[in-house]
């Protein structure tokens, strides 16, 4: 019962908050006079997803399909290439200036070459997850790495333990937390970057359907796709969370008593 009361406090602003932002767009819609076809109200958003709903859940499946396999590679090789940079200072300054500097080429000037290159298959679009959620994955993953505590460390030698047991042990449980918090925020990014893939080119998915509903100057359509793809990611995002608290309770106990302590 206290669990669901603090999950209903926290929930309850933000609901709030949304609907009033919808109340205020349904209103200005219906005052202003501006066209449907120009800006569809909420309610006529809800109509469009309820009645094109099997072809934007056909067309969802796909973008997650996408988003998931791209998301996968990107965590199990962005996670590697932290330990691989961690382990070895001299790779960590050759490589992690370049991993930073390439985030300022913007995706929607590679994808379109992604398309070329590969085609209109799910292949361009997983590349384009994979390139948007590695460098959140590794960023994480090096600090996190990073932030073992020196002291531990020493102890954990002087009790001659060996570099698999101090990883196991102590360099992993410590880097948790900002591994978990670099996956949430890949995981936000997977079906944008997925629809991101498709609206560039593809056969299916939501960018596809919402670049179609464009050329068909059905706003309506482009609003419910965007409502799906957000609640799609917000989704993706708890369930991650909800795999932290599985993977670290540890950690979560110690954040309770300290606040425990704090009051």
């Amino acid at each position: 019962m206290a669990r669901s009361l603090r999950v209903a406090r926290q929930l309850l602003p933000p609901g709030i908050l949304v609907a009033v932002f919808l109340a205020f767009w349904q209103l200005y819609v219906s005052l202003s006079g501006i066209r449907q076809t120009i800006l569809p109200g909420p309610w006529r958003v809800v109509e469009a997803l309820v009645n094109f709903w099997d072809v934007i859940s056909d067309n969802l499946v796909n973008t997650l399909v996408e988003a998931t396999f791209g998301f996968a590679i990107a965590l199990v090789i962005g996670f590697a290439f932290a330990v691989l940079l961690d382990y070895s200072p001299v790779m960590r300054r050759a490589v992690y200036p370049i991993l930073v500097a390439s985030q300022t080429v913007p995706m929607v000037a590679i994808a379109p070459l992604l398309i070329i290159w590969f085609g209109y298959d799910i292949i361009p679009k997983i590349i384009v997850v994979w390139l948007v959620c590695f460098f959140p994955i590794v960023v994480a993953g090096v600090d996190g790495f990073a932030s073992t505590d020196t002291e531990t460390t020493r102890l954990f030698r002087s009790l001659q333990a060996n570099q698999w047991q101090i990883f196991w042990k102590l360099r992993l449980p410590s880097a948790l937390p900002f591994i978990f918090s670099g996956i949430r925020i890949a995981i936000t990014y997977a079906i944008g970057g997925a629809v991101l893939g498709e609206y560039v080119g593809a056969e299916k998915g939501l960018g596809i359907f919402i670049q179609r509903s464009k050329n068909s100057f059905r706003n309506d359509l482009i609003f419910a796709a965007v409502f799906v793809t957000a609640v799609a990611s917000i989704a993706l995002f708890l369930l991650v969370t909800i795999v932290q608290h599985q993977v670290m309770p540890w950690y979560y106990r110690q954040q309770a008593g300290r606040k425990r302590l704090k009051k």
